[in-house]
């Protein structure tokens, strides 16, 4: 195959990566039974001003299941760390010993999950849209080497059922996710 052909391939495969890399991430940030640190991966404090990801001003331990213990490294962003925590999406209500910040978790309701598979299900399928723009977008490169003559048909066919089977290789990546996620979530 031509390098140009190849070129469009690798650039492809390289950004249904990102796509695949994204999903992990808003996968991991929809938070489930058991605590992780990885659920604030998200979150943003206003701190002195400026939003900056709680992973940067503290550190996490989860001694149990549904416990996480988060440790400002400057006690004056408690406030502020708090205040975020209690404003996100998680549901989750912090105290603090002036020290720690403790986050008990809730059992999820049977609603609440079924709310955290339709949003894995969103995320999934926003993941397959992005995969499937960018097979569309190198599909067009391909078809325009075809039609300017750069390459020939045969290579451009070959080039196109390349560039199918990539693309469902990282559709089925973020099934298979979101079957994990899935069973994650219904996992009591």
């Amino acid at each position: 195959m031509s390098d140009s052909v190849d070129e469009s391939l690798l650039e492809a495969e390289e950004k249904m990566d990102k796509a695949v890399e994204v999903a992990k991430e808003d996968f991991s940030a929809i938070r489930t039974g058991r605590a992780s640190a990885a659920m604030f991966n998200k979150l943003t404090v206003d701190y002195y001003g400026a939003p900056t990801p709680l992973q940067q001003l503290a550190s996490f331990q989860t001694p149990e299941a549904r416990t996480v213990l988060i440790q400002p490294f400057d006690k004056s962003a408690m406030a502020a760390i708090e205040k975020s925590l209690r404003e996100s999406d998680l549901g989750v209500n912090p105290s603090n010993d002036g020290n720690i910040i403790r986050v008990i978790l809730p059992s999820l309701t049977e609603d609440r999950r079924r709310d955290y598979i339709k949003l894995a299900r969103a995320k999934g399928e926003d993941a397959k849209i992005a995969i499937r723009n960018i097979r569309r977008k190198a599909k067009e490169e391909i078809d325009k080497l075809v039609k300017d003559g750069d390459i020939g048909e045969d290579e451009g066919t070959r080039g196109e059922k390349e560039l199918e089977s990539t693309t469902k290789k990282y559709v089925d990546v973020v099934d298979d996710l979101l079957k994990g996620k899935e069973s994650e979530l219904l996992e009591v």
